[in-house]
This record gives structure tokens, C-alpha cells and sequence, in this order.
């Protein structure tokens, strides 16, 4: 569980994603599945490394070309681990579930329990807009509400939390190093989850309109979020979804498998007006898409 300052302990825990054992939303490990996702899957190519060169659409499906400059480009184009990585949690250990995603994102978890659910998305989206240098973006709220900058942070801004209350002053020296970037990230990680973030981003109201990098997320306790990692059409408007997360305990941002339907994975059948979306790890109910 995240570090939990004296005063804000209920935002907090409702803040994070919930243990595993803790979840009635979580999905029993199907087990009976996996050699059907071996032997049924789509082509994979193996020796790619980008989400978009390493999975095919299935067959009479095209990916959908995202514009260079955008969210949904970096996420497909970012750099994956080896095929076959497993996904590690913070102290470096291996999770026990091994079966159920098809791909590691090659990005570092952190040292401590930290870069959990929500945080995962957090990182992706905070990484895109550092690497476009767009530094006036990167802000997020704390679940109390507060909110602290990039730009304030590498400033020397720091949060200062008592009892119920978080102010800011600056306190520290400038730098803008990616070291200092982390610590930021870090720090937001500490204080932010699906509630804030569900504040932030946008409802999606229409399944034409989803696309690489919006999130699907039930914010509270229990509360996870997925995001949309590739997006795919066939000639009839008909879509279907890639699916990346992190976890908690912290651990290696993954693309999932889809165990609900092993000829088509990893790739998922989605529709924002569903009461219910199930994930390989994870139960959306309700459904509930949203754009950073």
C-alpha cells in the first residue's frame, strides 16, 4: 500500500488500486484457458518491439494510424521488454500470475510500491508530454484535490501535508533533470488515484470515438483503470482494443491477454454502453471510458 501521511488516510486508501486478495472484481485466474491462448492466439510477431509492429489486427481488421505527434502514437510505438518478459513487481520478484498479458512495457517501475493502477496511465501520459516537451501539461490533481505542476516542482515547489490540509512552498532548488521528473512522478504517484484522475480526464460517450490512450477506470476502493493501448477497424466501422495496466502491488506495466476470447487475443471486443467489461484481471461494472 502507498505511504500513508496521518490525516488523509481515507483519501488515500481510497485512492489506490485495492490488493488483490481484497477485490470482489478481480477475475479468478483461468487457468483452463491458457494453453487455448497459446495455440489459438493471432500471429505475434516476437521479435518486434513496438505494440504496433509486434501485434497483427485480426484477419479483415486494419490498425487505425494515429498522428505522429499524438498520445495514442507514443503508447504504440513505445519500446516493449523482450517477448516473453515477465512482469516484475518493485523489489525486482516475479508477480504469480505469468499467463495473462503478452507483452511488458520497457519502462521502470520505481523501488518502491508506488507506480500502481492509475499511476501506470499517470506515467504514460506524463512521459508522452515530457519527451513533446509540452511542460505546461504536466499537472495532476491530488484525491484531496490539490494540485501540483511540473513546472512548480522543478521550481522547487514541495507539498506539505497536515492533518487534513496539503500546502506547497518552495523549499528546494531549481532542477529540471529527468531524476527530478521522477521524484515529481513519484510524489504524485503518493498522493493521486482513480478518484483524481477520474476527475481530470473526459467521459468518452460513443464507441467511434475511443482511441489509443483513454482509459477505462472505476475510480473509488476498489478501483482500478486499464488504457487503450492500439486500436484496430475492419471495412464495416468495427473496432477492437488493445488493453495495457499496471497492478498492485506495483509492478511492470503489461498488455493484457484476453482469456474471454483466446482466438482474438490480446485484442478486445469493447462498447462503453456495456453494464459490465470484463479484463483479464480486472471487472468494470459499470463501464465507464475516459480521455485524458
Amino acid at each position: 500500500m502507498k505511504k500513508i501521511i496521518a490525516g488523509v488516510t481515507a483519501l488515500l486508501i481510497i485512492a489506490s488500486c485495492t490488493k488483490e486478495k481484497l477485490s470482489d472484481r478481480l477475475l479468478a485466474e483461468p487457468d483452463h484457458n491458457e494453453h487455448l491462448i497459446s495455440e489459438n492466439s493471432l500471429k505475434i510477431q516476437k521479435d518486434k518491439n513496438t505494440i504496433r509492429e509486434r501485434f497483427s489486427p485480426p484477419e479483415g481488421y486494419e490498425w487505425i494510424e494515429e498522428k505522429p505527434d499524438s498520445f495514442g502514437y507514443f503508447i504504440e510505438h513505445f519500446k516493449l521488454k523482450p517477448y516473453g518478459s515477465q512482469i516484475l513487481k518493485y523489489d525486482g520478484i516475479p508477480i504469480s500470475t505469468q499467463h495473462l498479458h503478452e507483452a511488458v512495457f520497457d519502462i521502470d517501475t520505481g523501488n518502491k510500491d508506488l507506480q500502481q493502477c492509475a499511476d501506470a496511465a499517470i506515467r504514460m501520459r506524463a512521459e508522452y508530454l515530457y519527451q513533446a516537451k509540452k511542460f505546461d501539461e504536466i499537472k495532476f490533481h491530488f484525491t484531496s484535490g490539490d494540485l501540483l505542476s511540473w513546472n512548480d516542482y522543478k521550481n522547487g515547489t514541495r507539498a506539505f501535508v497536515s492533518g487534513n490540509s496539503v500546502s506547497f512552498r518552495k523549499t528546494a532548488a531549481f532542477d529540471d533533470s529527468y531524476q527530478s521528473f521522477r521524484d515529481y512522478l513519484d510524489l504524485i504517484f503518493n498522493y493521486a488515484g482513480t478518484i483524481s484522475l477520474h476527475k481530470e480526464t473526459k467521459p468518452v460517450t460513443k464507441n467511434s470515438a475511443l482511441k489509443t490512450g483513454d482509459i477505462l477506470i472505476t475510480p473509488g476502493s476498489p478501483g482500478h483503470i486499464v488504457f487503450i493501448s492500439g486500436v484496430c477497424q475492419n471495412k464495416e466501422g468495427k473496432r477492437l482494443f488493445l488493453l495495457s495496466e499496471g497492478f498492485t502491488p506495483a509492478q511492470s506495466i503489461h498488455v493484457l491477454s484476453n482469456p474471454f476470447n483466446p482466438y482474438f487475443t490480446p485484442w478486445y471486443d469493447l462498447d462503453i454502453n456495456a453494464a459490465e467489461t470484463k479484463t483479464a484481471r480486472y471487472f468494470f461494472k459499470p463501464t465507464n471510458f475516459r480521455s485524458f
